[in-house]
Protein backbone atom coordinates (compact mmCIF):
# COMPACT_ATOMS: atom_id res chain seq x y z
CA UNK A 1 0.00 0.00 0.00
CA UNK A 2 1.30 3.44 -0.95
CA UNK A 3 0.68 6.03 1.77
CA UNK A 4 1.40 9.70 1.23
CA UNK A 5 0.51 13.25 2.29
CA UNK A 6 -1.03 15.91 0.06
CA UNK A 7 -1.57 19.55 0.94
CA UNK A 8 -5.22 20.46 0.54
CA UNK A 9 -7.65 22.99 1.92
CA UNK A 10 -10.91 21.81 3.49
CA UNK A 11 -12.87 24.29 1.39
CA UNK A 12 -11.57 22.73 -1.85
CA UNK A 13 -11.99 18.99 -1.16
CA UNK A 14 -14.61 18.57 -3.87
CA UNK A 15 -11.91 19.22 -6.48
CA UNK A 16 -9.48 16.57 -5.17
CA UNK A 17 -8.73 13.92 -7.82
CA UNK A 18 -9.18 10.42 -6.33
CA UNK A 19 -11.37 7.35 -6.71
CA UNK A 20 -12.85 7.67 -3.24
CA UNK A 21 -12.92 10.50 -0.70
CA UNK A 22 -13.29 9.71 3.00
CA UNK A 23 -14.28 12.67 5.16
CA UNK A 24 -14.02 12.10 8.91
CA UNK A 25 -16.35 14.48 10.75
CA UNK A 26 -15.66 15.34 14.40
CA UNK A 27 -18.11 17.02 16.74
CA UNK A 28 -21.89 17.17 16.81
CA UNK A 29 -22.26 19.19 13.60
CA UNK A 30 -20.54 19.48 10.23
CA UNK A 31 -17.91 22.21 10.46
CA UNK A 32 -18.58 25.30 8.33
CA UNK A 33 -15.00 25.16 6.97
CA UNK A 34 -15.84 22.09 4.87
CA UNK A 35 -16.17 22.48 1.10
CA UNK A 36 -19.66 23.82 0.34
CA UNK A 37 -20.65 20.95 -1.97
CA UNK A 38 -19.56 18.32 0.55
CA UNK A 39 -21.14 20.15 3.51
CA UNK A 40 -24.44 20.23 1.66
CA UNK A 41 -24.24 16.48 1.04
CA UNK A 42 -23.38 15.73 4.67
CA UNK A 43 -26.08 18.02 6.07
CA UNK A 44 -28.65 16.46 3.72
CA UNK A 45 -27.69 12.93 4.83
CA UNK A 46 -28.05 13.97 8.48
CA UNK A 47 -31.37 15.70 7.84
CA UNK A 48 -32.83 12.60 6.17
CA UNK A 49 -31.62 10.19 8.86
CA UNK A 50 -29.03 8.46 6.68
CA UNK A 51 -26.07 9.70 8.71
CA UNK A 52 -25.62 10.29 12.43
CA UNK A 53 -22.82 12.32 13.94
CA UNK A 54 -21.96 9.54 16.38
CA UNK A 55 -18.73 7.57 16.59
CA UNK A 56 -18.44 4.89 13.92
CA UNK A 57 -21.48 5.95 11.87
CA UNK A 58 -20.97 6.26 8.10
CA UNK A 59 -22.81 7.06 4.90
CA UNK A 60 -21.66 6.13 1.39
CA UNK A 61 -22.52 8.30 -1.63
CA UNK A 62 -21.85 7.12 -5.18
CA UNK A 63 -21.02 9.71 -7.84
CA UNK A 64 -22.45 12.67 -5.90
CA UNK A 65 -23.05 15.87 -7.86
CA UNK A 66 -20.43 18.58 -7.60
CA UNK A 67 -17.62 16.31 -6.37
CA UNK A 68 -14.73 15.04 -8.49
CA UNK A 69 -14.35 11.80 -6.52
CA UNK A 70 -16.63 9.03 -7.76
CA UNK A 71 -17.26 7.81 -4.21
CA UNK A 72 -17.66 9.82 -1.02
CA UNK A 73 -17.86 8.40 2.48
CA UNK A 74 -18.65 10.48 5.54
CA UNK A 75 -17.58 8.89 8.83
CA UNK A 76 -18.39 10.40 12.21
CA UNK A 77 -15.99 10.16 15.14
CA UNK A 78 -17.79 12.16 17.82
CA UNK A 79 -15.13 13.59 20.13
CA UNK A 80 -11.84 14.10 18.24
CA UNK A 81 -9.80 11.65 20.33
CA UNK A 82 -7.20 9.37 18.74
CA UNK A 83 -9.33 6.31 19.55
CA UNK A 84 -12.49 7.84 18.08
CA UNK A 85 -10.71 9.02 14.95
CA UNK A 86 -9.26 5.54 14.38
CA UNK A 87 -12.74 4.00 14.80
CA UNK A 88 -14.13 6.43 12.21
CA UNK A 89 -11.25 5.76 9.83
CA UNK A 90 -11.76 1.99 10.19
CA UNK A 91 -15.47 2.29 9.44
CA UNK A 92 -14.84 4.58 6.49
CA UNK A 93 -12.15 2.40 4.92
CA UNK A 94 -14.38 -0.65 5.34
CA UNK A 95 -17.04 1.09 3.25
CA UNK A 96 -14.78 1.34 0.19
CA UNK A 97 -12.22 -1.47 0.54
CA UNK A 98 -14.22 -4.04 -1.43
CA UNK A 99 -15.08 -1.81 -4.37
CA UNK A 100 -13.17 -0.59 -7.38
CA UNK A 101 -11.47 2.38 -5.75
CA UNK A 102 -7.69 2.30 -6.25
CA UNK A 103 -6.89 5.67 -4.67
CA UNK A 104 -8.47 6.77 -1.39
CA UNK A 105 -8.06 10.33 -0.15
CA UNK A 106 -8.81 11.08 3.50
CA UNK A 107 -9.61 14.40 5.17
CA UNK A 108 -10.45 15.32 8.76
CA UNK A 109 -13.03 18.00 9.55
CA UNK A 110 -13.17 19.41 13.06
CA UNK A 111 -9.95 17.58 14.03
CA UNK A 112 -6.28 18.09 13.30
CA UNK A 113 -4.25 15.93 10.95
CA UNK A 114 -1.06 15.14 12.83
CA UNK A 115 1.36 12.28 13.49
CA UNK A 116 -1.15 10.40 15.64
CA UNK A 117 -3.98 10.61 13.11
CA UNK A 118 -1.63 9.63 10.28
CA UNK A 119 -0.52 6.57 12.24
CA UNK A 120 -4.17 5.74 13.01
CA UNK A 121 -5.01 5.93 9.30
CA UNK A 122 -2.35 3.37 8.39
CA UNK A 123 -3.52 1.08 11.19
CA UNK A 124 -7.14 1.39 10.07
CA UNK A 125 -6.27 0.54 6.48
CA UNK A 126 -4.20 -2.43 7.63
CA UNK A 127 -7.00 -3.72 9.84
CA UNK A 128 -9.65 -3.27 7.15
CA UNK A 129 -7.74 -4.83 4.26
CA UNK A 130 -5.93 -7.76 5.91
CA UNK A 131 -7.12 -11.20 4.77
CA UNK A 132 -5.37 -14.49 5.56
CA UNK A 133 -4.71 -16.33 2.29
CA UNK A 134 -1.72 -18.63 2.81
CA UNK A 135 -3.62 -21.93 2.98
CA UNK A 136 -6.81 -20.67 1.27
CA UNK A 137 -6.37 -20.72 -2.52
CA UNK A 138 -10.06 -19.83 -2.91
CA UNK A 139 -9.81 -16.79 -0.64
CA UNK A 140 -11.28 -13.55 -2.02
CA UNK A 141 -8.98 -11.64 -4.33
CA UNK A 142 -7.18 -8.66 -2.87
CA UNK A 143 -9.11 -5.40 -3.18
CA UNK A 144 -8.23 -2.74 -5.71
CA UNK A 145 -7.13 -0.20 -3.09
CA UNK A 146 -3.43 0.55 -3.61
CA UNK A 147 -2.90 4.19 -2.64
CA UNK A 148 -4.04 6.21 0.38
CA UNK A 149 -3.48 9.97 0.66
CA UNK A 150 -4.00 11.99 3.83
CA UNK A 151 -5.11 15.49 2.94
CA UNK A 152 -3.82 18.12 5.36
CA UNK A 153 -2.34 21.60 5.64
CA UNK A 154 1.23 22.07 4.43
CA UNK A 155 2.20 23.04 7.99
CA UNK A 156 1.38 19.51 9.15
CA UNK A 157 3.39 17.81 6.40
CA UNK A 158 6.39 16.82 8.55
CA UNK A 159 4.32 15.43 11.40
CA UNK A 160 2.04 13.56 8.99
CA UNK A 161 5.01 12.04 7.16
CA UNK A 162 6.46 10.84 10.47
CA UNK A 163 3.10 9.36 11.49
CA UNK A 164 2.68 7.56 8.17
CA UNK A 165 6.18 6.06 8.42
CA UNK A 166 5.62 4.94 12.01
CA UNK A 167 2.21 3.55 11.12
CA UNK A 168 3.58 1.54 8.20
CA UNK A 169 6.31 -0.02 10.33
CA UNK A 170 3.86 -0.96 13.06
CA UNK A 171 1.31 -2.24 10.54
CA UNK A 172 3.98 -4.45 8.95
CA UNK A 173 4.76 -5.87 12.39
CA UNK A 174 1.08 -6.47 13.09
CA UNK A 175 0.67 -8.21 9.73
CA UNK A 176 3.64 -10.48 10.46
CA UNK A 177 2.15 -11.40 13.83
CA UNK A 178 -1.21 -12.14 12.21
CA UNK A 179 0.34 -14.24 9.47
CA UNK A 180 2.34 -16.33 11.96
CA UNK A 181 -0.61 -16.87 14.28
CA UNK A 182 -3.10 -17.68 11.52
CA UNK A 183 -1.01 -20.43 9.97
CA UNK A 184 -2.04 -23.94 11.07
CA UNK A 185 0.20 -25.99 13.32
CA UNK A 186 1.54 -28.16 10.51
CA UNK A 187 2.75 -25.02 8.70
CA UNK A 188 3.87 -22.78 11.55
CA UNK A 189 6.23 -25.15 13.36
CA UNK A 190 9.13 -24.23 15.69
CA UNK A 191 11.43 -24.67 12.69
CA UNK A 192 9.31 -22.25 10.66
CA UNK A 193 9.41 -19.61 13.42
CA UNK A 194 13.19 -19.94 13.46
CA UNK A 195 13.37 -19.52 9.69
CA UNK A 196 11.16 -16.42 9.77
CA UNK A 197 13.34 -14.86 12.47
CA UNK A 198 16.46 -15.53 10.40
CA UNK A 199 14.71 -13.90 7.45
CA UNK A 200 14.06 -10.80 9.58
CA UNK A 201 17.70 -10.82 10.65
CA UNK A 202 18.90 -10.89 7.06
CA UNK A 203 16.49 -8.15 5.97
CA UNK A 204 17.26 -5.73 8.80
CA UNK A 205 20.78 -6.66 9.85
CA UNK A 206 19.83 -8.20 13.19
CA UNK A 207 21.87 -10.66 15.21
CA UNK A 208 19.85 -13.90 15.25
CA UNK A 209 20.59 -17.25 16.86
CA UNK A 210 18.27 -20.24 16.48
CA UNK A 211 19.30 -23.05 18.83
CA UNK A 212 18.41 -26.71 18.28
CA UNK A 213 17.77 -29.45 20.84
CA UNK A 214 21.44 -30.21 21.49
CA UNK A 215 22.22 -26.56 22.16
CA UNK A 216 19.17 -26.26 24.42
CA UNK A 217 20.29 -29.36 26.33
CA UNK A 218 23.76 -27.85 26.75
CA UNK A 219 22.17 -24.78 28.36
CA UNK A 220 20.43 -27.04 30.90
CA UNK A 221 16.88 -26.04 29.99
CA UNK A 222 15.27 -29.14 31.48
CA UNK A 223 11.93 -27.44 32.00
CA UNK A 224 11.60 -26.32 28.37
CA UNK A 225 12.80 -29.69 27.07
CA UNK A 226 10.29 -31.55 29.24
CA UNK A 227 7.47 -29.93 27.26
CA UNK A 228 9.22 -30.60 23.94
CA UNK A 229 9.99 -34.29 24.51
CA UNK A 230 6.53 -35.55 23.50
CA UNK A 231 6.63 -34.00 20.02
CA UNK A 232 8.19 -35.24 16.80
CA UNK A 233 8.72 -31.59 15.83
CA UNK A 234 12.16 -30.42 17.02
CA UNK A 235 12.13 -27.48 19.48
CA UNK A 236 13.87 -24.21 18.81
CA UNK A 237 15.17 -21.53 21.15
CA UNK A 238 15.26 -18.23 19.25
CA UNK A 239 17.26 -15.17 20.28
CA UNK A 240 17.23 -12.01 18.14
CA UNK A 241 18.97 -8.75 18.96
CA UNK A 242 18.45 -5.22 17.65
CA UNK A 243 21.07 -2.66 18.63
CA UNK A 244 20.07 0.97 18.18
CA UNK A 245 21.91 2.40 21.18
CA UNK A 246 25.32 2.11 22.77
CA UNK A 247 26.36 -1.39 23.83
CA UNK A 248 26.51 -0.15 27.42
CA UNK A 249 22.80 0.65 27.44
CA UNK A 250 20.74 -2.11 29.08
CA UNK A 251 18.31 -3.70 26.62
CA UNK A 252 14.60 -4.25 26.79
CA UNK A 253 13.96 -7.99 26.62
CA UNK A 254 10.74 -9.41 25.14
CA UNK A 255 9.98 -13.08 25.79
CA UNK A 256 7.22 -14.70 23.72
CA UNK A 257 5.60 -18.05 24.41
CA UNK A 258 5.91 -20.17 21.24
CA UNK A 259 3.77 -23.29 21.68
CA UNK A 260 2.93 -23.87 18.01
CA UNK A 261 0.24 -26.38 18.98
CA UNK A 262 -1.02 -27.21 22.45
CA UNK A 263 -2.90 -30.47 22.96
CA UNK A 264 -2.33 -30.19 26.70
CA UNK A 265 0.01 -33.17 26.55
CA UNK A 266 -0.92 -36.16 28.75
CA UNK A 267 -3.35 -33.84 30.58
CA UNK A 268 -5.10 -33.57 27.23
CA UNK A 269 -7.59 -30.82 26.43
CA UNK A 270 -11.21 -31.47 25.36
CA UNK A 271 -11.48 -32.04 21.61
CA UNK A 272 -13.97 -29.22 21.07
CA UNK A 273 -12.25 -26.15 19.63
CA UNK A 274 -8.78 -27.66 20.10
CA UNK A 275 -7.99 -26.39 16.59
CA UNK A 276 -7.66 -22.94 18.14
CA UNK A 277 -4.60 -24.14 20.03
CA UNK A 278 -2.54 -23.21 16.95
CA UNK A 279 -2.78 -19.73 18.49
CA UNK A 280 -0.78 -20.77 21.56
CA UNK A 281 2.24 -19.18 19.89
CA UNK A 282 0.52 -15.79 19.92
CA UNK A 283 3.14 -14.49 22.34
CA UNK A 284 5.92 -15.47 19.95
CA UNK A 285 4.04 -13.89 17.04
CA UNK A 286 3.61 -10.67 19.04
CA UNK A 287 7.25 -10.25 19.99
CA UNK A 288 8.46 -11.11 16.48
CA UNK A 289 6.01 -8.57 15.04
CA UNK A 290 7.33 -6.02 17.53
CA UNK A 291 10.90 -6.85 16.49
CA UNK A 292 10.00 -6.26 12.84
CA UNK A 293 8.44 -2.87 13.62
CA UNK A 294 11.38 -1.78 15.77
CA UNK A 295 13.91 -2.90 13.16
CA UNK A 296 12.22 -0.71 10.54
CA UNK A 297 11.72 2.32 12.81
CA UNK A 298 15.31 2.17 14.14
CA UNK A 299 14.72 3.77 17.56
CA UNK A 300 17.70 4.48 19.82
CA UNK A 301 17.21 1.47 22.08
CA UNK A 302 18.60 -2.02 22.42
CA UNK A 303 16.11 -4.85 22.13
CA UNK A 304 16.42 -8.59 22.69
CA UNK A 305 13.63 -10.94 21.61
CA UNK A 306 13.55 -14.47 23.04
CA UNK A 307 11.20 -17.19 21.81
CA UNK A 308 11.15 -20.71 23.30
CA UNK A 309 9.11 -22.69 20.80
CA UNK A 310 7.82 -26.26 20.68
CA UNK A 311 4.65 -28.31 20.43
CA UNK A 312 2.98 -29.76 23.53
CA UNK A 313 1.98 -33.28 22.49
CA UNK A 314 1.05 -36.59 24.15
CA UNK A 315 3.14 -39.63 23.24
CA UNK A 316 5.35 -42.38 24.53
CA UNK A 317 8.10 -39.93 25.46
CA UNK A 318 5.84 -37.16 26.74
CA UNK A 319 6.30 -35.75 30.23
CA UNK A 320 3.81 -37.22 32.71
CA UNK A 321 1.86 -35.74 35.63
CA UNK A 322 4.04 -36.22 38.69
CA UNK A 323 7.35 -36.06 36.82
CA UNK A 324 10.04 -33.85 38.33
CA UNK A 325 12.36 -31.85 36.07
CA UNK A 326 15.21 -29.41 36.67
CA UNK A 327 15.03 -25.93 35.18
CA UNK A 328 17.93 -23.86 33.88
CA UNK A 329 17.98 -22.00 37.20
CA UNK A 330 18.63 -25.29 39.02
CA UNK A 331 15.22 -25.43 40.65
CA UNK A 332 13.25 -28.66 40.50
CA UNK A 333 9.65 -28.61 39.33
CA UNK A 334 6.98 -31.21 39.96
CA UNK A 335 4.64 -31.20 36.96
CA UNK A 336 1.14 -32.00 38.17
CA UNK A 337 -0.62 -30.92 34.98
CA UNK A 338 1.14 -31.09 31.62
CA UNK A 339 -1.22 -28.45 30.25
CA UNK A 340 0.62 -25.90 32.40
CA UNK A 341 3.37 -25.94 29.78
CA UNK A 342 3.58 -22.18 29.30
CA UNK A 343 5.24 -21.50 32.63
CA UNK A 344 7.60 -24.44 32.02
CA UNK A 345 9.03 -23.01 28.81
CA UNK A 346 8.94 -19.40 29.98
CA UNK A 347 10.85 -19.97 33.21
CA UNK A 348 13.90 -21.22 31.31
CA UNK A 349 13.60 -18.36 28.83
CA UNK A 350 13.40 -15.83 31.68
CA UNK A 351 16.46 -17.35 33.32
CA UNK A 352 18.32 -17.09 30.00
CA UNK A 353 17.25 -13.43 29.73
CA UNK A 354 19.24 -12.58 32.88
CA UNK A 355 22.52 -12.80 30.95
CA UNK A 356 21.62 -9.63 29.04
CA UNK A 357 21.32 -7.61 32.30
CA UNK A 358 18.08 -6.10 30.96
CA UNK A 359 16.54 -2.77 31.85
CA UNK A 360 13.22 -4.60 31.90
CA UNK A 361 11.73 -7.91 30.78
CA UNK A 362 8.25 -8.26 29.28
CA UNK A 363 6.84 -11.72 28.65
CA UNK A 364 3.92 -12.16 26.29
CA UNK A 365 1.89 -15.36 26.39
CA UNK A 366 -1.46 -17.06 25.94
CA UNK A 367 -1.60 -18.60 29.40
CA UNK A 368 -4.22 -20.48 31.36
CA UNK A 369 -7.90 -19.66 30.91
CA UNK A 370 -8.09 -19.35 34.69
CA UNK A 371 -6.52 -15.89 34.24
CA UNK A 372 -9.91 -14.74 32.98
Amino acid sequence: MDFRHQSASLDALAAVACDALLVVVAGDKVDASLDAALKKLADDAVAHGDFELKRGKTVYLHRPAGVKAARVVFAACGAPTAKSIKAALSAGVAAVKGGGAKHLAVALVGADANAATAEALVAAVGDATYVYRHTKPSAPAAGALAKVTLLADKAAAKAVAQGLARGQAIAAGVTLARELANRPGNHCTPTYLGEQTKKLGKEFGLKVEVMDRKQIEKLGMGSFLAVAQGSAEPPRFIVAQYQGAAKTQAPVVLVGKGITFDTGGISIKPAAEMDEMKFDMGGAASVLGTLRAVAELKPKINLVVIVPTTENMPGGRAVKPGDVVTSMSGQTIEILNTDAEGRLILCDALTYAERFKPACVIDVATLTGACA
